[in-house]
């Protein structure tokens, strides 16, 4: 393959929308100057929105054409020239890298699952795996075509970029530093789990004062929990339940739940808000199994973890939600609410009280892929933006039930 070209953003638009109208309305084209212009300048599909003048677009087109990556075609009988992208011919791209180059450059960084519908007029990918396969394709070729982007936090797949631009986006030139995870298990597991038994401890009066009625103001959890409420059987046990706010929740929906909990302090201030609820101490590490509960089908029919996961390190969320699976019973449901990010947080304060607490942000896709491993089917999650007066963190939200 030649040296790629590098294009200012003019050149970029340009181009774009000479491979875009080539696929999509080959009756008009090659196109005219006032049909580029309107290609370019149009104020869907595009990213960003831009106005060029005819004057903006003549110097671009003439200098693209020094550069062989425009043709001028003057049709015959006719007094108007037209404009042909020669940009497919000189780097011997194929349908489906034209597809995908033309919405990159007429759009910026997008996902394969962005992607696919974006280009189907252009090219039909049978899905985001599809595209997927292409970009990596491209990115191999000598020179790339394409780069892949570091994931954002609480995005579910990774942007692509293309390589033509003289300026690269600058989350394509500046490297995010790796998230360590591990660090809250640098003195043992056992250790962290009596640090944050002693600061639940600590806080727990606060924290009840400040989040027993959280569900109240949270319509999304409300709703979250009242589907799985309705459709899963037996008992429910809330891991990590603190002053049993969803434990309370779910017991109100007619459902025998069990809170679960490292603090004693926390613990009591659970018994005194939800005297109906069975609240015992305890890690999720080794889930307990309900009292009297059918032989046959033994386990919980609900076990929930709402933020339980936020203390443990990566390398400890795939074991966890296999420990929180293997207590469900046949049909059963489990249910996660956590942080997601590319962080570790030391707030110092929770509720006007000092705290050595450590909140680590997970990745989505590691729990996602946690939940899958842990053989739980027909998985559905949901990542929400903070409200107004909650931590300014997104929120992850998955369900998945065990098969039978």
């Amino acid at each position: 393959m030649p040296d790629l070209p590098v294009l200012d953003p003019v050149e970029q638009r340009v181009l774009g929308a000479l491979l875009e109208k080539q696929r999509t309305v080959p009756d008009s084209y090659p196109l005219s100057l006032n049909g580029l212009r309107t290609a370019c300048n149009q104020s869907t599909s595009r990213d960003p929105v831009v106005t060029y003048d005819e004057a903006t677009l003549v110097d671009t087109l003439n200098r693209l054409r020094d550069r062989e990556l425009v043709r001028f075609v003057k049709p015959t009988g006719l007094r108007v020239v037209k404009y042909h992208q020669r940009l497919e011919e000189q780097l011997g791209l194929d349908a489906s890298a034209v597809a995908l180059l033309a919405t990159l450059l007429l759009r910026g960084p997008q996902t394969p699952g962005e992607l696919r519908p974006r280009t189907d007029r252009l090219h039909a990918f049978a899905d985001k795996e599809a595209v997927e396969e292409r970009l990596r394709g491209l990115a191999a070729e000598d020179p790339p075509l394409v780069r892949e982007l570091e994931r954002q936090a609480g995005r579910h797949d990774s942007r692509w970029v293309h390589l033509l631009g003289a300026e690269l986006p600058p989350e394509a030139m500046t490297p995010v530093a790796a998230v360590d995870r591990e660090q809250v298990l640098s003195s043992g597991g056992l250790a962290r789990d009596r640090k944050v038994t002693a600061e639940y401890d600590q806080l727990a009066e606060a924290y009840a004062i400040a989040l027993g009625d959280e569900l109240a103001d949270k319509p999304f959890d409300r709703w979250f929990l009242e589907e799985l409420a309705n459709s899963a059987p037996g008992q429910g046990l809330d891991v990590g339940c603190g002053p049993g706010q969803v434990a309370g929740l779910l017991a109100g929906l007619d459902m025998e739940m069990t809170g679960l909990d490292l603090s004693p302090v926390m613990l009591e201030q659970a018994r005194e808000l939800h005297p109906d609820v069975t609240f015992v101490q305890g890690t999720f590490a080794v889930p307990p199994m309900p009292r009297g509960s059918d032989p046959r089908e033994p386990g919980w029919g609900l076990v929930t973890a709402w933020y339980a996961l936020v203390h443990l390190a990566q390398s400890e969320i795939a074991p966890a939600v296999a420990a929180l699976a293997k207590v469900l019973c046949r049909g059963g449901h489990l249910a996660i609410a956590t942080h997601v990010g590319d962080e570790v947080q030391h707030p110092g304060e929770l509720f006007g009280e000092p705290t050595e607490l450590d909140f680590v942000l997970h990745d989505p896709e590691v729990v996602i892929a946690a939940a899958e491993a842990a053989g739980l089917v027909d998985i559905e999650w949901y990542v929400r933006s903070p409200l107004p007066d909650e931590a300014p963190t997104r929120r992850l939200y998955l369900q998945g039930r065990k098969p039978g």
